[in-house]
């Protein structure tokens, strides 16, 4: 039996891949106050663990999505998503920050398939004109994860402990890694994809994914495009914003506003909420523009982005304001922006690579973003006790500004992609369906 829009479908199956992958990464940052009181752990010693997993992840994503990109999606998904759950469960056995920082740099190294093999499956699924808003649809995926870690983790050390929350996120990533094995395919191998979608699925991709099927990716050919410079200066500049809201609002929200846990389970997963309505508009916004601007899918993305970092403008102003409320206000801005503008780079990367170059390009540009990333935790946990967290949200809001400045002025679409037709808005939501 055939199944009409079955795309949407597997780009639902890759969101519940990475809401697992998200809620590994975060469960950390929300026990943090709990395991750093039990553990005798400084804000120093934890902003170690952080810059592990960091380190660990930006080294292994390029390798990941080479390996994604020469063994497929399908396997190549899996193996990574079984590791990182055996890996999110192990920090259950730490009894001190060497121990945690060694399992959470287990844990970026296996993650770091995550957002690779995401790209590339939406790159084999989808049409370029629907890519922004698939690829908006999955990002959400990382910040339902963040959204889900609170509760999650407040409601076992209220029950057990904080070690009953990676044990709990490990088996529900053992779970999703045999679901994908059992029910992802590629488009060629899906007995249930209708004749008419893959049609236009194929259709509607650019001519740089029609190349040879035995073509691998080639990093001196990735680094060697003027498009990836922008966006792995872009992954620099605007990673460290994400990675210091994964990492420190629970922290920020207990230190600088005084909150108890129960308060922080309340409100801390409020701003990736926000997160994941900025993953949606921002996939909407792609062809939004692209109608009513006549501008091309390519420049749109560069709106798009433009937009999001504009957005930053409100957590720069979290020093302003006395209300721990509006403060929350101002990190659910921030979380809005961010993912928006994360979706436009993914865009971006996709729409600039072949369908067997993607899912390394888009490794070696988390390669730049999570190094960038690393960096400024470290530096992060040093002065937030210096100077306090406000002018640290400054700053992010300024490099994710001019990391929209070099995108718009560096990047150019490419000269071999087939422009694809401009269609209404009401026939891009009727294919979907």
């Amino acid at each position: 039996m055939k199944v009409k829009g079955i795309r949407w479908w597997m780009v639902g199956l890759v969101t519940a891949g990475l809401i697992v992958n998200y809620l590994a990464r975060n469960t950390l940052s929300v026990a943090a106050p709990t395991l750093m009181s039990e553990m005798n752990i400084s804000t120093e010693q934890y902003s170690h663990i952080v810059v592990a997993w960091q380190v660990c992840y930006a080294l292994m994503q390029p390798v990941a999505g080479y390996i994604i990109d020469a063994i497929g999606t399908k396997m190549g998904f899996a193996i990574f998503a079984f590791a990182w759950s055996i890996a999110c469960a192990l920090a259950a056995l730490a009894s001190g920050w060497q121990g945690l920082a060694f399992v959470r740099g287990l844990l970026g190294l296996t993650e770091a398939a995550g957002l690779p093999a995401a790209v590339k499956a939406t790159t084999e699924w989808f049409p370029a004109k629907e890519r922004s808003v698939a690829i908006g649809w999955f990002n959400i995926g990382s910040s339902i994860g963040a959204l889900l870690a609170p509760p999650l983790v407040v409601w076992a050390i209220l029950h057990s402990g904080w070690e009953l929350a990676f044990l709990i996120v490990g088996g529900l990533g053992v779970l999703w890694s045999f679901l994908w094995v059992i029910l992802y395919k590629h488009p060629r191998d899906q007995k249930r994809l209708g004749d008419a979608e893959r049609d236009y699925i194929l259709s509607g991709q650019e001519e740089h994914f029609k190349e040879p099927a035995t073509q691998k990716g080639s990093w001196k050919k990735i680094i060697g495009s003027r498009n990836f410079y922008a966006i792995a200066s872009a992954r620099i500049l605007s990673e460290p914003a994400w990675q210091t809201f994964n990492a420190w609002i629970p922290l920020y929200l207990m230190t600088e506003r005084h909150m108890n846990i129960k308060e922080i389970a309340m409100f801390a997963w409020l701003p990736f909420l926000a997160a994941d309505l900025g993953c949606v508009l921002g996939g909407y916004l792609s062809p939004f523009f692209h109608k009513h601007c006549k501008v091309s899918l390519f420049t749109s993305r560069k709106m798009v982005l433009l937009f999001g970092a504009s957005c930053m403008i409100g957590p720069a102003c979290i020093g302003l304001v006395a209300s721990p409320y509006t403060a929350i206000a101002l990190l659910c801005i921030g979380g809005f922006a961010h993912q928006t503008l994360s979706g436009a780079l993914y865009a971006i990367t996709s729409d600039s690579f072949g369908k067997n170059e993607v899912a390394t390009a888009t490794g070696m540009g988390g390669l730049f973003g999570y190094l960038g990333a690393a960096a400024f935790t470290l530096v992060f946990g040093v002065m937030v006790t210096k100077i306090g967290y406000s002018p640290l949200f400054v700053t992010l809001a300024i490099f994710d500004i001019v990391a929209a400045f070099i995108v718009w002025t560096v990047a150019r679409e490419l000269k071999t992609q087939a422009a694809p037709e401009v269609h209404a808005e009401s026939q891009t939501l009727q294919s979907a369906t």
